[in-house]
């Protein structure tokens, strides 16, 4: 039998993966965003590219309205921070771009933040 406390953690642990799961659509913005700078201002691609930017940031702005009803907003802020460790990861993977131990610390030091932030309650 599950306990109302037990829960309560689950439904605050999946909240805070739907949260994370929001800051990488957002970060995927930023691939799109981009990709279409390495095309000609208004050619097909370019105008592909910055159309899934566009959509992916209005399915976000949407989304995030919902999610912020269900945390204290400076919760919420602090979890936007970790878009620094997609966009390294996105970096890496998508654009072939070196990352720097400097990256990394401060990366780590963001997390250990978010970490501290959310064991708060």
């Amino acid at each position: 039998m599950i306990t109302r406390s037990k829960k309560i953690n689950f439904n605050k642990m999946m909240n805070i993966v739907f949260l994370q799961l929001m800051i990488v659509l957002y970060t995927i913005s930023g691939i799109a965003a981009k990709k279409a700078s390495g095309y000609m201002f208004l050619s097909s691609q370019f105008a592909l590219y910055y159309s899934i930017e566009i959509l992916i940031l209005a399915l976000y702005a949407i989304l995030w309205q919902q999610l912020i009803k269900k945390f204290d907003i400076s919760i919420a802020y602090s979890n936007r921070a970790l878009s620094i460790f997609w966009s390294l990861l996105w970096a890496v993977m998508f654009f072939g771009e070196t990352i720097s131990l400097k990256n990394i610390i401060g990366a780590f030091i963001i997390l250990i933040g978010v970490i501290v932030v959310n064991s708060n309650d």
